[in-house]
């Protein structure tokens, strides 16, 4: 029995530049997220209450997020463990330096463009915008699989092309 659960995923949903919208799209591509990270501009407060309603949410600030709104006083970087990996989150990657030796992931946003890349033995993720599409073809979340206290897979989800 022990084998199975250790075995069972863990999954973390994950996004960024909710811009003071959170589509209710979101909640049904997290379904069954058992944490999930917010990589700032989150910019209203209802959006972490919302998705604390779905899972605990780790969230830091973005450079539209000002820490004089009531309910917005968050941190420009945060630390997580989830299933045993390690987790940073930065709102701009470029704002990091070199990535600490005891990160397994970094969770980043910003530039509204979903990126997912090995730098070394670290992933480093972008989810993208799930308010704003800018140039891309869907405005996007994602949702990151932590197994056996190790990265798994990361599946990009488009919420346009959630009914």
């Amino acid at each position: 029995m022990a084998d199975e659960v250790a075995a069972t995923p863990c999954l973390v949903g994950l996004l960024s530049d909710t811009h003071g919208v959170l589509d209710e799209r979101v909640a049904v591509a997290f379904e069954g997220v058992e944490a999930i990270i917010h990589a700032g501009d989150v910019c209203a407060p209802h959006v972490l209450r919302d998705l604390e309603s779905l899972a605990p949410v780790t969230a830091v600030a973005g450079n539209c997020d000002h820490a004089a709104t009531p309910g917005m006083d968050l941190d420009y970087v945060a630390r997580t463990r989830i299933g045993g990996v390690r987790f940073l989150v930065i709102h701009d990657f470029s704002d990091l330096g070199p990535i600490p030796e005891d990160v397994d992931v970094v969770v980043c946003g910003h530039s509204h463009v979903p990126r997912c890349e090995w730098h070394g033995c670290v992933l480093v993720v972008n989810p993208g915008s799930s308010s704003q599409r800018r140039r891309q073809p869907s405005r996007t979340v994602g949702v990151l699989e932590v197994r056996d206290r190790a990265v798994g897979e990361f599946r990009l989800i488009p919420l346009d092309e959630i009914c």
